[in-house]
C-alpha cells in the first residue's frame, strides 16, 4: 500500500508524515467521538457558554437517537452528544463549503429538537441544541480575520433578546489566526490542532504537546497507532473527498458555462429587438445574431 501517494482535496499527500489529518472522518471520530473529555473540552472552548453553563460531563448519543443517513456526503463528519443537563450538541467537520450547507445544519438541528419529545409530553421538557460547525473552507462574506460566527434566534430590533433553544456556531478554519483569540487558551489550542496537524506533519507544535488534552489527541492521530484497516479507511475517505470535489467543480464549471451561454443568447435577443425596431429583416438579423428566424419573429 503506497500510503504517501494518496492526495487530499487540495492535492497534498495525506500520509507522508507522522500524523494523520484530524479533519478526516476516521480521525475526527476517534478523537472527539470516543473520548468524552476531549469533545467536552472542545465544546467548552468554542461554544458561547456562560461560566455557570460550562459542560461538566457528556454521553454520546446512541445510534437509535441518531439515525444513519445513507445519502450523506463523505465531506461531512459529525459527532453528537448530550450533557448532564440534557442539552444536545452536534459537532460537524465540513471540509468545504457548498450552497446547501447552512440549510442542512438547520434541518439537523431542528430534528434534534423535535426528537426530544414523545407524543403527549410537555414542551418544557425540550432542552437546547447547540451546533458547532468546523469548516475547512471560506464561505461567509466577512472580513479576513472574522472566522467565528455565532447565530441565535434574536429579536430583530433588540438583539439582546434571545429565544433559547437553538444556537449555531460556524468556525472558518482557514481564517483562524492564534492572535485573534489569544486570551482563550483552549480555543486556540484546539483550533491549532485542527489547522496545523495534517498528513504531512512530522513534528507537532510544542504547545500542543505540552497540553494534556491536545497531547492526548495527537497520540490518537499518530499514524503508528493505526491498524491497516484504519489506514485503508483513511485513504478511502480522502479518495472519496477528491471524487466529490471533482464532481462539484465539474457541476460548477458546467453551470458557469451554461450561464455564459444564456447571457450571450440574451444579449443577442436584445440586439435582435433593436434591429427589428430599425426595420431590418429576420434574415439579416438571424445572420448577425445567430438566432433562429422563428425566435426573432416572436421577439
Amino acid at each position: 500500500m503506497e500510503n504517501n501517494k494518496v492526495k487530499d482535496a487540495k492535492g497534498n499527500a495525506v500520509m507522508s508524515g507522522k500524523y494523520l489529518d484530524p479533519k478526516a472522518d476516521l480521525t475526527f471520530k476517534l478523537v472527539f467521538g470516543e473520548h468524552p473529555d476531549l469533545v467536552m473540552s472542545l465544546l467548552n472552548a468554542l461554544l458561547p457558554l456562560d461560566e455557570d453553563g460550562q459542560i461538566t460531563s457528556v454521553e454520546y448519543m446512541t445510534p437509535e437517537m441518531v439515525p444513519e443517513n445513507p445519502g450523506k456526503k463523505d465531506s461531512v463528519v459529525d459527532v453528537r452528544c448530550i450533557d448532564e443537563k440534557g442539552r444536545q450538541f452536534i459537532v460537524e467537520m465540513q471540509l468545504y463549503w457548498n450552497e446547501f450547507f447552512q440549510q442542512r445544519v438547520l434541518l439537523n438541528a431542528s430534528k434534534a429538537v423535535v426528537r426530544q419529545l414523545k407524543k403527549g409530553e410537555d414542551y418544557n421538557l425540550i432542552q437546547p441544541v447547540y451546533c458547532l460547525n468546523l469548516v475547512n473552507d471560506v464561505g461567509f462574506e466577512s472580513g479576513p480575520d472574522e472566522f467565528y460566527h455565532d447565530y441565535a434566534i434574536v429579536n430583530v430590533e433588540h438583539s439582546d433578546r434571545i429565544i433559547e433553544g437553538l444556537r449555531f456556531v460556524f468556525v472558518e478554519l482557514p481564517k483562524f489566526k492564534p492572535k485573534t483569540i489569544a486570551e482563550r487558551k483552549m480555543a486556540v489550542l484546539w483550533l491549532r490542532f485542527l489547522t496545523e496537524i495534517s498528513g504531512n506533519t512530522e513534528d507537532a507544535p510544542a504547545e500542543l504537546l505540552e497540553n494534556e488534552l491536545t497531547s492526548k489527541a495527537l497520540s490518537i492521530v499518530e499514524k503508528s497507532a493505526m491498524s491497516e484497516a484504519q489506514l485503508y479507511a483513511y485513504e478511502k475517505f480522502w479518495m472519496g473527498i477528491t471524487d466529490e470535489k471533482g464532481f462539484l467543480e465539474a457541476r460548477y464549471n458546467k453551470g458557469r458555462a451554461e450561464g455564459r451561454a444564456e447571457g450571450k443568447k440574451e444579449a443577442n435577443r436584445e440586439n435582435a429587438r433593436k434591429m427589428k425596431k430599425l426595420g431590418m429583416t429576420a434574415d439579416v438579423i438571424s445572420q448577425v445574431t445567430g438566432l433562429p428566424k422563428e425566435e426573432i419573429k416572436d421577439l
